[in-house]
Order: C-alpha cells, then structure tokens, then sequence
C-alpha cells in the first residue's frame, strides 16, 4: 500500500515558494490524494499521466509522461492501466490534474494522487523534462502569462 506524508495531504508540503504553497492550498479542492516532487521520486512502478493540453505536452512532459489530456480526457485513454495500480497526475499546477483524478476515483482507481504543484514546482525543483522526441529540455509551456509567473526555472513557452 502506498502511504503518503501527512504534510501533502494538509496542505503543509514543500513548494518552492511558500507563496506559491499557499496559492496552491487555496486552489485545491483536496478531493485526490497529494503527493510531493520528492514523494513521487521515491515511488517504485508509478504510472506518469499528463493531463495538459496536447500542445503543452510536446513542449515539455515529466519523463516517463503518458499523455491523456484534460478537456478531452476519456477514461478509454486509461482503459489498460490496472485499477491497482500507483497513478499520479499532473498539469501546470495541479487544477486539471485534480478534476481528471477525481474522473479515476470515480471509475474505480484506488491509487491516485495529484503531484503537489505539478510540473511547475517539478522544474521549479531543478527536475528534468523532455520534449515530444524524448530529449531533455529547459523548455516548459507556462499555460498563459497569468499562471506563468509560478514558473520560476526553464524557458516559459506560450501558445
């Protein structure tokens, strides 16, 4: 069974801002699991989805990443994943990754959780991400201006 830190689940884990934590607090609903950058690097056989838009996952997904998108998601793109098995999405900050956990919840997926800041608290951390060919790089889609400026490492593409 897979534990996670009291310190994710109550809004209290790392970020790399703490303004950027309390942001993050209020935005979430807390209806999936969290788990931190540093939880998740220590989490054997987990499967990665990305629930950005698909042009934001070519730019730049978390190694390992399994697109499925958010506002096209359908849990026919999750169909082969055993509802046993250790899932964590992510996004930009972890809005859509939430609403599309909640999705795998509702079907049956017992492990879900929801990476704490997401991909941009996985950069902002100093992780690597690759691009649609599988090769690191410091490119990372910002989402838009607004939500931006919680990226604070790599080169911020926009649309």
């Amino acid at each position: 069974m897979l534990a996670v830190s009291c310190a994710s689940l109550t809004g209290m884990a790392q970020t790399s801002s703490k303004t950027y934590g309390t942001m993050l607090d209020a935005l979430y609903k807390k209806t999936v699991p969290l788990v931190t950058v540093a939880e998740l690097k220590k989490m054997p056989n987990t499967i990665l989805l990305d629930t950005r838009a698909r042009a934001e996952y070519d730019v730049s997904h978390l190694p390992n990443a399994r697109w499925v998108g958010y506002d096209d998601f359908d849990l026919k793109r999750v169909q082969d994943i055993s509802k046993d098995a250790n899932v964590v999405l992510y996004c930009s900050v972890g809005y859509r990754s939430e609403r599309v956990g909640e999705k795998l919840l509702a079907a049956g997926y017992r492990h879900v959780h929801n990476l704490h800041g997401s991909l941009f608290e996985w950069v902002n951390q100093g992780n690597p991400v690759v691009d649609n060919q599988g090769k690191t790089t410091q490119r990372v889609h910002a989402y838009s201006r607004l939500w931006g400026v919680w990226l604070k490492r790599g080169e911020k593409v926009y649309d």
